[in-house]
């Protein structure tokens, strides 16, 4: 279960509807899982900004890199034009140019983009090698198209799904995560791809002894919606306050730790927010983080891949342990 259904709220802020990025109105995610054999174990997640043609009608986007050790591909663009014209894909290490490619292919095929020449597609990746046969390479074009095709608002499956199929974070399994909080009259919605170590924190708590031979390595990969009004600088400034909520959950910020936050907003930019305010959005994706990142634990579950297992967290001992 979430934290928050046993009765532990993370921060102060009020939830979105169903405390999950697709609170942000017109937002859609989508998963493709794939698991094989006894050696596959991985998976792609796609967020869609909206349903409609995104090289048409582009969103204002920026990302921010906490450490670059990750393969971020279209990054660079996006922070050029502040615009982001693709679905954005997360995915494992090796699978993410297979990915590239195929989200290029879903671009092209859509009506209306009959004489595009360039498409700049955002694909993130964490490496889940150790629970899946990483070197095989196993999401391409129908697992991509998949995704994006099942994208859908409302709840989100969260945990070992999709792109979160094979990854770890502090030792337990990882996955996908997400939440939302109120910031006024604007929504700010994260979900996060975990897949990193550290001394896992809770509420100020640290879960010391639960944790059995954490590796301080790995990665995480974040993603913000809001359906403010706001220019791609302040988006770059929303996704720097990610790394604040990933702190809170103890995340080590290793050498080998590619850390990254893609933010974009729905709304119409005109007349933007001042930089006064943004500062109750700050505060609201500080908080999303930190619960997206617990929700992908919490939500996890355990996994047997490539000849390791990894269990899911024991969320009864999290919660007596919170509790005293």
């Amino acid at each position: 279960m979430r934290l928050r259904d046993a009765g532990i709220p993370i921060g102060v802020l009020p939830t979105g509807r169903n405390n999950a990025i697709t609170d942000v109105p017109g937002v859609k995610v989508g998963h493709a899982t794939v698991i094989r054999g006894d050696r596959i174990r991985t998976g792609v997640t796609a967020i869609l900004p909206h349903a409609g043609n995104l090289f048409q009608r582009k969103v204002p986007g920026a990302v921010h890199v906490g450490n670059a050790f990750g393969k971020l591909i279209g990054s660079t663009q996006v922070n050029e034009l502040g615009e982001i014209e693709t679905p954005i894909l997360l995915t494992a290490t090796l699978n993410a140019f297979r990915v590239a490619d195929a989200v290029v292919d879903y671009m092209l095929s859509l009506p209306g983009n009959e004489n595009v020449r360039s498409i700049n597609p955002l694909v993130g990746e964490t490496n889940d090698g150790a629970l899946n046969d990483i070197r095989a390479r196993a999401v391409g074009h129908d697992e991509v198209f998949r995704a994006i095709q099942s994208a859908k608002d409302g709840t989100v499956e969260e945990g070992s799904v999709g792109a979160g199929t094979g990854t770890i974070a502090f030792g337990w399994k990882g996955g996908i995560g997400t939440s939302s909080r109120q910031a006024g009259a604007h929504v700010v919605g994260v979900l996060v791809q975990s897949n990193f170590g550290g001394r896992l924190t809770i509420n100020g708590v640290g879960m010391e002894g639960l944790n059995e031979a954490a590796d301080n390595d790995g990665s995480i990969m974040i993603v913000v919606a809001t359906d403010a009004p706001c220019t791609p600088r302040n988006l770059q400034r929303l996704a720097a306050r990610t790394m604040l909520g990933l702190g809170r959950t103890g995340a080590a910020g290793s050498n080998g730790s590619g850390d990254y936050a893609i933010a974009f907003g729905t709304g119409n930019s005109v007349p933007a927010l001042s930089n006064e305010g943004m500062s109750p959005l700050f505060a609201a994706v500080i908080e999303a983080t930190e619960e997206a990142i617990l929700n992908s634990l919490t939500q996890a579950a355990a996994i047997t891949g490539n000849g390791r297992t990894v269990r899911a967290l024991p969320v009864g001992k999290v919660l007596e342990r919170l509790r005293k």
